[in-house]
Protein backbone atom coordinates (compact mmCIF):
# COMPACT_ATOMS: atom_id res chain seq x y z
CA UNK A 1 0.00 0.00 0.00
CA UNK A 2 1.57 3.60 -0.73
CA UNK A 3 2.07 5.31 1.45
CA UNK A 4 1.62 9.47 2.32
CA UNK A 5 5.47 10.24 1.46
CA UNK A 6 5.20 8.05 -2.14
CA UNK A 7 2.09 9.95 -2.80
CA UNK A 8 3.44 12.97 -2.28
CA UNK A 9 6.94 12.41 -4.00
CA UNK A 10 6.21 9.51 -6.78
CA UNK A 11 9.53 9.94 -8.05
CA UNK A 12 11.29 8.48 -4.57
CA UNK A 13 10.63 5.10 -5.72
CA UNK A 14 11.48 5.06 -8.62
CA UNK A 15 14.78 7.09 -7.51
CA UNK A 16 15.08 3.83 -4.93
CA UNK A 17 14.79 1.42 -7.71
CA UNK A 18 17.25 2.89 -9.69
CA UNK A 19 19.32 2.55 -7.27
CA UNK A 20 18.84 -1.14 -6.21
CA UNK A 21 19.28 -1.83 -9.53
CA UNK A 22 22.21 -0.35 -9.82
CA UNK A 23 24.14 -1.87 -6.70
CA UNK A 24 22.32 -5.24 -7.99
CA UNK A 25 24.31 -5.05 -11.08
CA UNK A 26 27.52 -4.27 -9.39
CA UNK A 27 27.13 -8.26 -8.05
CA UNK A 28 27.89 -7.88 -4.59
CA UNK A 29 27.15 -11.77 -4.21
CA UNK A 30 30.47 -11.97 -6.43
CA UNK A 31 32.88 -9.89 -4.35
CA UNK A 32 33.84 -12.97 -2.36
CA UNK A 33 36.55 -13.43 -5.20
CA UNK A 34 37.96 -10.46 -4.04
CA UNK A 35 39.17 -12.23 -0.54
CA UNK A 36 41.89 -13.75 -3.04
CA UNK A 37 43.55 -10.54 -1.72
CA UNK A 38 44.38 -11.78 1.38
CA UNK A 39 45.86 -14.88 0.33
CA UNK A 40 49.15 -12.75 0.33
CA UNK A 41 48.71 -12.17 4.27
CA UNK A 42 48.33 -15.74 4.50
CA UNK A 43 50.59 -17.34 3.50
CA UNK A 44 52.98 -14.68 3.90
CA UNK A 45 52.34 -14.58 7.54
CA UNK A 46 52.96 -18.25 7.32
CA UNK A 47 56.43 -17.92 5.15
CA UNK A 48 57.31 -15.60 8.67
CA UNK A 49 56.86 -12.25 7.17
CA UNK A 50 55.69 -9.75 10.09
CA UNK A 51 52.21 -9.22 8.68
CA UNK A 52 50.59 -6.58 11.32
CA UNK A 53 47.04 -5.86 11.75
CA UNK A 54 47.54 -2.88 10.43
CA UNK A 55 48.58 -4.25 7.32
CA UNK A 56 44.86 -6.54 7.54
CA UNK A 57 43.53 -3.10 7.33
CA UNK A 58 45.00 -1.99 4.59
CA UNK A 59 44.66 -5.07 2.46
CA UNK A 60 40.84 -4.46 3.68
CA UNK A 61 41.18 -1.24 2.00
CA UNK A 62 42.41 -2.84 -0.71
CA UNK A 63 39.53 -5.50 -1.01
CA UNK A 64 37.03 -2.86 -1.17
CA UNK A 65 38.73 -0.87 -3.93
CA UNK A 66 38.73 -3.97 -6.10
CA UNK A 67 34.83 -4.29 -5.30
CA UNK A 68 34.28 -0.97 -6.72
CA UNK A 69 36.37 -1.66 -9.70
CA UNK A 70 35.00 -5.43 -9.88
CA UNK A 71 31.33 -3.93 -9.42
CA UNK A 72 32.30 -0.96 -12.36
CA UNK A 73 33.39 -3.63 -15.02
CA UNK A 74 30.33 -5.44 -14.39
CA UNK A 75 27.81 -2.20 -14.70
CA UNK A 76 29.71 -1.58 -18.21
CA UNK A 77 29.59 -5.40 -19.34
CA UNK A 78 25.99 -5.24 -18.36
CA UNK A 79 25.40 -1.91 -20.72
CA UNK A 80 27.55 -3.84 -23.42
CA UNK A 81 25.95 -6.99 -23.34
CA UNK A 82 22.40 -5.55 -22.68
CA UNK A 83 20.95 -6.94 -26.11
CA UNK A 84 22.47 -10.28 -25.53
CA UNK A 85 21.15 -10.68 -22.08
CA UNK A 86 17.57 -10.08 -23.10
CA UNK A 87 17.79 -13.53 -24.88
CA UNK A 88 18.99 -15.16 -21.83
CA UNK A 89 16.38 -16.96 -19.63
CA UNK A 90 18.19 -16.07 -16.80
CA UNK A 91 20.19 -12.89 -17.50
CA UNK A 92 17.16 -10.95 -19.13
CA UNK A 93 16.21 -10.23 -15.30
CA UNK A 94 19.37 -8.14 -14.90
CA UNK A 95 18.35 -4.07 -14.30
CA UNK A 96 19.78 -3.01 -17.34
CA UNK A 97 18.81 -5.75 -19.93
CA UNK A 98 15.03 -5.47 -18.35
CA UNK A 99 15.20 -1.37 -18.89
CA UNK A 100 15.20 -1.11 -15.03
CA UNK A 101 17.91 0.79 -14.76
CA UNK A 102 19.02 3.24 -17.92
CA UNK A 103 22.67 2.47 -19.86
CA UNK A 104 23.47 6.59 -19.39
CA UNK A 105 23.26 6.07 -15.07
CA UNK A 106 25.02 2.80 -15.67
CA UNK A 107 28.11 4.71 -16.95
CA UNK A 108 27.83 7.70 -14.70
CA UNK A 109 27.71 5.36 -11.26
CA UNK A 110 30.52 2.77 -12.72
CA UNK A 111 32.83 5.96 -13.52
CA UNK A 112 32.12 6.85 -9.53
CA UNK A 113 33.40 3.64 -8.63
CA UNK A 114 36.50 4.09 -10.50
CA UNK A 115 36.94 7.54 -8.59
CA UNK A 116 35.87 5.56 -5.12
CA UNK A 117 38.74 2.92 -5.78
CA UNK A 118 41.25 5.28 -6.96
CA UNK A 119 41.49 7.35 -3.75
CA UNK A 120 41.33 3.76 -1.68
CA UNK A 121 44.43 2.54 -3.77
CA UNK A 122 46.01 6.12 -3.25
CA UNK A 123 45.36 5.42 0.56
CA UNK A 124 46.91 2.01 0.34
CA UNK A 125 49.57 2.43 -2.12
CA UNK A 126 51.49 5.69 -0.48
CA UNK A 127 50.82 5.01 3.79
CA UNK A 128 53.38 5.75 5.85
CA UNK A 129 55.92 4.02 6.07
CA UNK A 130 56.81 4.12 2.51
CA UNK A 131 57.86 1.12 0.42
CA UNK A 132 58.49 0.66 -3.16
CA UNK A 133 56.52 -2.29 -3.41
CA UNK A 134 53.17 -0.80 -1.93
CA UNK A 135 53.62 2.03 -3.67
CA UNK A 136 52.42 -0.11 -7.01
CA UNK A 137 49.26 -1.02 -5.71
CA UNK A 138 47.43 0.98 -7.43
CA UNK A 139 49.28 -0.47 -10.64
CA UNK A 140 47.69 -3.93 -9.74
CA UNK A 141 44.69 -2.12 -9.94
CA UNK A 142 44.98 -0.46 -12.86
CA UNK A 143 46.41 -3.63 -14.61
CA UNK A 144 42.74 -5.22 -13.10
CA UNK A 145 40.95 -2.59 -14.79
CA UNK A 146 41.93 -2.84 -18.13
CA UNK A 147 42.21 -6.00 -17.86
CA UNK A 148 38.39 -6.70 -18.07
CA UNK A 149 37.29 -4.01 -19.61
CA UNK A 150 39.20 -5.72 -22.63
CA UNK A 151 37.91 -8.83 -21.54
CA UNK A 152 34.13 -6.80 -22.01
CA UNK A 153 35.09 -5.03 -25.17
CA UNK A 154 35.53 -8.05 -27.55
CA UNK A 155 38.25 -10.62 -26.05
CA UNK A 156 35.74 -12.70 -24.12
CA UNK A 157 34.80 -13.84 -27.74
CA UNK A 158 38.27 -15.30 -27.94
CA UNK A 159 38.17 -19.48 -27.15
CA UNK A 160 40.62 -20.50 -24.97
CA UNK A 161 41.73 -16.68 -24.23
CA UNK A 162 38.61 -16.18 -22.21
CA UNK A 163 39.14 -18.43 -19.87
CA UNK A 164 42.91 -17.19 -18.96
CA UNK A 165 41.71 -13.54 -18.68
CA UNK A 166 39.41 -14.58 -16.00
CA UNK A 167 42.49 -16.71 -13.97
CA UNK A 168 44.79 -13.83 -15.06
CA UNK A 169 42.35 -11.65 -12.82
CA UNK A 170 42.37 -13.49 -10.09
CA UNK A 171 46.37 -13.83 -9.82
CA UNK A 172 46.42 -10.11 -10.07
CA UNK A 173 44.12 -9.88 -7.11
CA UNK A 174 46.73 -11.58 -5.33
CA UNK A 175 49.88 -10.06 -6.43
CA UNK A 176 47.63 -7.11 -5.29
CA UNK A 177 47.14 -7.98 -2.08
CA UNK A 178 50.86 -9.00 -1.89
CA UNK A 179 51.68 -5.38 -2.56
CA UNK A 180 49.51 -3.74 0.09
CA UNK A 181 51.93 -5.23 3.07
CA UNK A 182 54.07 -6.07 1.20
CA UNK A 183 54.97 -9.32 1.44
CA UNK A 184 57.27 -11.26 -0.95
CA UNK A 185 54.96 -12.84 -4.00
CA UNK A 186 55.88 -16.23 -4.08
CA UNK A 187 55.53 -18.29 -7.86
CA UNK A 188 53.95 -21.05 -6.49
CA UNK A 189 50.89 -19.12 -5.07
CA UNK A 190 50.50 -17.47 -8.08
CA UNK A 191 50.52 -20.37 -9.80
CA UNK A 192 47.73 -22.46 -7.70
CA UNK A 193 46.03 -19.17 -7.83
CA UNK A 194 45.78 -19.73 -11.90
CA UNK A 195 45.14 -23.07 -11.72
CA UNK A 196 42.35 -22.76 -9.13
CA UNK A 197 40.44 -19.81 -11.36
CA UNK A 198 40.82 -22.04 -14.91
CA UNK A 199 38.81 -24.34 -13.06
CA UNK A 200 36.25 -22.16 -11.70
CA UNK A 201 36.09 -20.47 -15.13
CA UNK A 202 35.58 -24.29 -16.51
CA UNK A 203 33.14 -25.38 -14.41
CA UNK A 204 31.27 -21.96 -15.44
CA UNK A 205 31.38 -22.14 -18.84
CA UNK A 206 30.17 -25.65 -18.86
CA UNK A 207 26.85 -25.30 -16.92
CA UNK A 208 26.45 -22.40 -19.62
CA UNK A 209 26.89 -24.69 -22.46
CA UNK A 210 24.94 -27.20 -21.57
CA UNK A 211 21.94 -24.60 -19.63
CA UNK A 212 21.59 -22.69 -22.95
CA UNK A 213 22.00 -25.64 -25.71
CA UNK A 214 22.57 -25.35 -29.33
CA UNK A 215 21.04 -22.03 -29.42
CA UNK A 216 24.12 -20.51 -26.97
CA UNK A 217 25.34 -18.42 -29.45
CA UNK A 218 22.98 -15.89 -29.23
CA UNK A 219 23.73 -15.11 -25.83
CA UNK A 220 27.45 -15.27 -25.67
CA UNK A 221 29.84 -15.75 -28.80
CA UNK A 222 32.00 -17.92 -27.59
CA UNK A 223 29.95 -20.62 -26.12
CA UNK A 224 29.54 -22.51 -29.49
CA UNK A 225 33.55 -23.17 -29.91
CA UNK A 226 33.46 -24.98 -26.44
CA UNK A 227 31.56 -28.48 -26.48
CA UNK A 228 30.74 -30.41 -23.29
CA UNK A 229 33.19 -33.03 -23.54
CA UNK A 230 36.09 -30.30 -24.21
CA UNK A 231 35.23 -28.50 -21.23
CA UNK A 232 34.64 -31.51 -19.30
CA UNK A 233 38.13 -33.16 -20.05
CA UNK A 234 39.73 -29.59 -19.30
CA UNK A 235 38.27 -29.55 -15.99
CA UNK A 236 39.74 -32.99 -15.24
CA UNK A 237 43.41 -31.74 -16.56
CA UNK A 238 43.35 -28.42 -14.81
CA UNK A 239 41.41 -30.46 -11.43
CA UNK A 240 45.01 -32.73 -11.61
CA UNK A 241 46.80 -29.99 -12.05
CA UNK A 242 45.52 -27.46 -8.52
CA UNK A 243 46.38 -30.39 -6.52
CA UNK A 244 50.17 -31.44 -8.08
CA UNK A 245 50.60 -27.41 -7.95
CA UNK A 246 49.35 -27.35 -4.27
CA UNK A 247 51.38 -30.37 -2.99
CA UNK A 248 54.37 -28.57 -4.60
CA UNK A 249 54.19 -25.50 -3.17
CA UNK A 250 53.65 -27.01 0.68
CA UNK A 251 56.77 -28.73 0.39
CA UNK A 252 58.31 -25.83 -0.55
CA UNK A 253 60.78 -24.16 1.91
CA UNK A 254 58.72 -21.37 4.09
CA UNK A 255 60.55 -19.19 6.76
CA UNK A 256 62.14 -20.83 9.38
CA UNK A 257 62.23 -23.69 7.48
CA UNK A 258 64.63 -23.27 4.27
CA UNK A 259 65.50 -26.99 3.95
CA UNK A 260 61.43 -27.73 3.38
CA UNK A 261 58.06 -27.63 5.44
CA UNK A 262 56.52 -31.12 5.82
CA UNK A 263 53.72 -29.89 8.07
CA UNK A 264 51.99 -27.98 5.30
CA UNK A 265 50.88 -31.32 3.63
CA UNK A 266 48.66 -30.97 6.87
CA UNK A 267 46.49 -28.83 4.55
CA UNK A 268 46.54 -30.62 1.68
CA UNK A 269 43.21 -32.84 2.32
CA UNK A 270 41.49 -29.28 2.77
CA UNK A 271 42.42 -28.73 -0.70
CA UNK A 272 41.53 -31.73 -2.06
CA UNK A 273 38.17 -31.67 -0.37
CA UNK A 274 37.29 -28.67 -1.35
CA UNK A 275 38.46 -29.18 -4.72
CA UNK A 276 36.19 -32.59 -4.89
CA UNK A 277 33.27 -30.85 -2.98
CA UNK A 278 32.67 -27.95 -5.73
CA UNK A 279 32.81 -30.22 -8.43
CA UNK A 280 30.23 -32.08 -6.97
CA UNK A 281 28.22 -29.04 -6.34
CA UNK A 282 28.95 -27.92 -9.85
CA UNK A 283 28.30 -31.96 -11.32
CA UNK A 284 25.56 -33.04 -9.15
CA UNK A 285 23.48 -29.81 -8.10
CA UNK A 286 23.96 -27.65 -11.03
CA UNK A 287 25.58 -25.13 -9.33
CA UNK A 288 28.75 -24.60 -11.80
CA UNK A 289 27.09 -21.32 -12.87
CA UNK A 290 27.23 -19.14 -9.67
CA UNK A 291 30.60 -20.40 -8.17
CA UNK A 292 29.45 -17.59 -5.18
CA UNK A 293 26.64 -20.55 -4.38
CA UNK A 294 29.37 -22.83 -3.20
CA UNK A 295 29.57 -20.66 0.28
CA UNK A 296 25.84 -21.39 1.14
CA UNK A 297 26.66 -25.76 1.08
CA UNK A 298 27.47 -25.87 4.88
CA UNK A 299 30.16 -28.54 3.46
CA UNK A 300 32.15 -26.40 1.63
CA UNK A 301 32.35 -23.64 3.90
CA UNK A 302 33.36 -25.31 7.04
CA UNK A 303 36.09 -26.94 4.81
CA UNK A 304 37.42 -24.01 4.00
CA UNK A 305 37.47 -22.84 7.52
CA UNK A 306 38.98 -25.85 9.36
CA UNK A 307 41.64 -24.96 6.05
CA UNK A 308 42.57 -21.36 6.80
CA UNK A 309 42.52 -22.77 10.61
CA UNK A 310 45.06 -25.24 10.14
CA UNK A 311 46.74 -22.69 8.20
CA UNK A 312 46.30 -19.83 11.14
CA UNK A 313 47.57 -22.91 13.50
CA UNK A 314 51.22 -23.65 11.73
CA UNK A 315 51.79 -20.31 11.66
CA UNK A 316 52.25 -20.00 15.40
CA UNK A 317 53.42 -23.79 16.00
CA UNK A 318 57.54 -23.37 15.28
Amino acid sequence: MPTERSRCFPGDNGKRNVLSGLITSMRPQQWVKNSFLFAGALFGRYAGAPVTVTDLGYVGLGFLAFCLLSGAVYLINDVLDRERDRLHPVKRARPIASGRVSPGAAVAWAAGCVVGAAALAWLVSYREPAAAARSLFWVAGLLYLAMNLGYSLGLKNIVILDLLLIGLGFVVRVVAGCLAIPVPVSPWLLVCTLLLALFLGLCKRRHEVILLGEGNGATRRVLPKYSPELLNQMIAETTAAVIVAYVLYAVQPHGGYPEGDARMLLTVPFVIYGIWRYQYLAYCRDLGGTPEAAFKDPSFVANGLLWVAVIVALTYWR
